[in-house]
């Protein structure tokens, strides 16, 4: 599974023009599955985001997590996040989960990060053309794939 993470001052996401997901102060994370992933990498990716020390303390040193300070997550599908661009100019997506595997999975990813945030989340809709407006606070962003724990 793998996650880019951005520090956001808001976020929201529109399907044909409607917005089905929006946030303040916190994190957009898009999300991309392969057939690989399993409980256990959901697990650790919720946790290392809800627990990752990006936001400004009182001195304005990245120190504390979205739960200290009551921050608020986007999540978004993104299977482009598997792309492989090896040969040729045309990305190829074979890693990206299907959507009858991979939708399960993102349902749990997002029952996962609401139980560890401790509050609902705002989601885009699996699989549509979304479109995602942000203002990128720092700007911070991250990427972690969960085979690959550095």
């Amino acid at each position: 599974m793998r996650v880019v993470i951005q520090r956001v001052s808001e976020a929201s996401v529109k399907v044909e023009g409607n917005i089905t997901g929006e946030i303040g102060h916190g994190l957009l994370l898009f999300v991309g599955i392969e057939d690989a992933d399993s409980q256990e990498d959901i697990e650790w990716l919720s946790n290392k985001m809800i627990n990752l020390r990006i936001f400004n303390d009182e001195q304005g040193v990245m120190n504390k997590s979205v739960l200290e300070i009551d921050g608020s997550i986007l999540l978004i599908s993104q299977f482009t996040l598997h792309a492989s661009t090896k040969k040729g100019n045309r990305p190829s997506y074979i890693k990206a989960s299907k959507p009858d595997l991979a939708i399960p999975m993102y349902e749990k990813m997002i029952a996962q990060l609401e139980k560890d945030l401790g509050k609902k989340l705002q989601t885009g809709v699996f699989g549509a053309d979304m479109k995602v407006q942000l203002l990128n606070d720092g700007p911070v962003t991250i990427s972690i794939d969960s085979k690959n724990k550095e």
